[in-house]
């Protein structure tokens, strides 16, 4: 099984989506095995964005990210990354298909709800970023079994 991270922004956060995010991720067959609260400082907000740093929109997105609170979430799942990627939709809401998180719920390009790591190499640098080992869980859900298939029994 495939992890990533999603991060639920600012905006997310203030709007009171966060339940409605997770269960969109959830109700794929996607199963969260880490999630905190937090507040990103400058530090780690420069860490997360360092790919972006020189580029014009930079410093709007880290006054944006350590504006508010955001929810860090490791997802598990088949083809997570991939997954997650689709569920969120295109970083503008604008022009995202209906049905994707930004599709139905973003009004704006920077203020977009959320991230989601674009490959499953970042997603593990990423995930280091906002958890340590320990805090990712290892678990069988009752459910899961009717997500994946499995062989049967003769």
């Amino acid at each position: 099984m495939e992890r990533t991270l999603a991060l639920i922004k600012p905006d997310g956060v203030q709007r009171a989506l966060i339940g409605e995010i997770i269960a969109r991720f959830e109700r794929t067959g996607l199963k969260v095995v880490a999630m905190r609260m937090l507040q990103v400082d400058n530090t780690l907000a420069l860490r997360h964005y360092a790919v972006h740093e020189g580029k014009p929109f930079f410093p709007g997105l880290i006054k944006y990210i350590t504006s508010s609170p955001i929810v860090a979430i490791v997802l598990e799942g088949r083809q997570a990354v991939e997954v997650v990627r689709k569920i969120m939709g295109k970083t503008d809401g604008a022009v995202s298909p209906p049905g994707t998180i930004r599709g139905d719920l973003g009004t704006d390009l920077e203020r977009n709800l959320v991230h989601g790591s674009d490959s499953a190499t970042n997603a593990e640098k990423e995930i280091n970023l906002f958890f340590k080992k320990e805090e990712i869980l290892s678990y069988t859900r009752d459910v899961d079994r009717w997500i994946t298939a499995t062989k049967m029994s003769p």
